[in-house]
């Protein structure tokens, strides 16, 4: 069973989280924006660093005009030698405006697979630069030895379905188009190569965001969601796969699913046993699921809901290899094992990694995130994942 202390603190939280979750529904008729928001003003944030600190640097953009659509890139400083290299670029003042890492021009650059990354929160909270996102994100980097590139995608009710489904099929395609420019930018207009070639537009800015144009390799990319955030990798992998060679260079050759925050009509054992569980009972995930889906013709049967309706497309059977995290103590568990293991039976690699007396989030939320199971979770992930991303090939498995 958990701890007294996480007991004591998931009381609090639910209160807390009912809270808000009631004002969010008072007010979601007057709310519906499509520019949207991606974080609460509750939500603890950590600053990005371009610089290599703590092994990994970041940097925050906002890649969609017409949305609050934004991403956060989490480099590893693997991708550089001993010597880090800073950009010191001085104002007329003489004042530094930027110490961060650039990639130098002119030289060949380490490549890493990309790995997206879709935070937890109900559809309605958390964001992708909180305090305890960026604590995850920072290991992953570090462990898989990846650029995770975590999604701050649009928030429920401001923006209802489709739009953080869409928002995480957009940062896709995004990646594609960025690996397409970066080559553009590789190539001389009389045939050939050069490595500091740049694509501007018409204000003369680089296009091509240097980080990924420098280091990343879209045809190794990885899928990561975190509760809420597993259902939106599961939709963007089926998108992948229905896109095919239209999505090229990019290539989703896995994903993980943590705790993915999966419901449907017809209750599972779980969720009628657990229903009153830790942090994220089922009474809550309720009146969240209300405040995401359409309200016209509500059904828990929803695609976005339940992976298991009939009439899925694609089939399973072309679905990519797929990791699924599971807590004992989560009323979610159940719908989670029975998608696992209809893509074992379509014979997907799809191991399944339950966790003893873990709870849901137990790897995430910021209260457990320093716990040795959370630290282990993100191990046996790592492990997993270096089977698909590494050029060399990896003999473990589950």
């Amino acid at each position: 069973m958990p701890s007294l202390a996480v007991k004591l603190y998931s009381i609090f939280f639910k209160l807390q989280q009912r809270y808000m979750l009631h004002n969010l529904t008072q007010a979601s008729l007057h709310n519906v924006d499509p520019f949207g928001i991606t974080s609460r003003h509750q939500e603890l944030t950590a600053p990005s660093n371009p610089s290599f600190n703590d092994g990994v640097a970041t940097k925050d953009i906002h890649i969609d005009p017409f949305s609050s659509l934004c991403i956060r890139i989490f480099l590893p400083d693997t991708v550089v030698n001993s010597d880090l290299t800073t950009t010191e670029d001085k104002s007329k003042d003489g004042a530094f405006v930027y110490r961060g890492y650039s990639p130098q021009t002119g030289k060949k650059h380490k490549k890493l697979p990309v790995m997206l990354q879709f935070h937890g929160g109900a559809f309605v909270g958390g964001s992708n630069d909180s305090v305890a996102n960026d604590v995850f994100c920072r290991r992953i980097a570090k462990l898989c030895d990846v650029i995770v590139v975590a999604v701050g995608y649009r928030l429920a009710p401001e923006s209802r379905y489709p739009a953080a489904f869409e928002d995480g099929l957009k940062v896709l395609n995004w990646l594609g188009k960025q690996a397409n420019l970066a080559e553009c930018g590789r190539w001389m207009g009389n045939g050939r190569k050069r490595m500091d070639a740049r694509v501007f537009d018409g204000f003369g800015a680089s296009t091509a965001e240097p980080w990924l144009a420098a280091h990343g390799d879209p045809s190794r990319c990885v899928l990561l969601g975190v509760s809420c955030g597993a259902n939106i990798a599961d939709y963007a992998a089926r998108k992948a796969v229905e896109a095919g060679k239209l999505l090229d260079p990019v290539k989703v050759v896995a994903q993980v699913l943590m705790y993915p925050f999966f419901i449907g009509n017809n209750p599972t054992n779980s969720e009628i046993k657990l229903a009153n569980s830790y942090f994220y009972d089922k009474s809550m995930c309720m009146l969240a699921w209300k405040l995401f889906l359409p309200e016209e013709n509500f059904n828990l049967d929803h695609p976005a809901a339940n992976p298991l309706i009939t009439g899925r497309e694609p089939l399973l059977k072309f679905m990519p290899p797929t990791l699924t995290v599971v807590a004992e103590q989560d009323w979610m568990r159940d719908r989670a094992i029975a998608y696992s293991e209809e893509l074992r039976k379509v014979k997907i690699d799809a191991p399944l990694l339950e966790y003893k007396d873990a709870v849901h989030d137990f790897a995430t939320l910021d209260v457990l995130i320093q716990t040795p199971q959370a630290q282990a979770c993100a191990e046996d992930i790592a492990i997993w994942v270096k089977k698909y991303i590494s050029l060399r090939g990896h003999e473990f498995s589950y």
